[in-house]
């Protein structure tokens, strides 16, 4: 799967939109991720995930960052992510599909707060994107 030029002309506006608010996004969409599917907050053991929480704040704020690192080096996510990558997949040992399930959560979430630019365009680009990303977070497991 690639990414056409105008999905990447998409991908990069709405990302500008995001950038200004990556914390609060970012937070929000971890919050939907643990209220949805509650099986994903046993790779926190040690976080505080209420809402509002210091730890869960700084994690999306990590998580929107590397989202921004993908957009960034859209051309060539794979070198961008590597680290991450690895990451996840030797040290974290995080499930494949978590990245599928916040990705889900992500783009609800950025529906949400930018209602009038997420256009069935939009999503199809930024579902398209982030499915690429999951696909990098999870090249290691193979």
């Amino acid at each position: 799967m690639s990414l056409t030029k105008s999905d990447k002309t998409i991908i990069a506006s709405i990302w500008s939109k995001i950038a200004t608010q990556a914390d609060c996004i970012g937070t929000e969409a971890l919050e939907r991720l643990f209220t949805s599917y509650p099986q994903t907050k046993t790779y926190f053991p040690h976080f505080d995930l209420h809402h509002g929480s210091a730890q869960l704040h700084a994690h999306g704020a990590k998580v929107v960052s590397a989202i921004g690192d993908a957009v960034k080096n859209i051309d060539n996510i794979k070198s961008a992510l590597a680290k991450l990558s690895e990451l996840h997949a030797y040290i974290l040992r995080v499930d494949p599909v978590n990245f599928k399930l916040l990705s889900h959560c992500l783009l609800v979430t950025v529906a949400a707060h930018f209602p009038a630019d997420f256009t069935a365009e939009a999503q199809a680009a930024w579902d398209k994107f982030l499915t690429i990303v999951s696909s990098v977070l999870t090249e290691k497991y193979r």
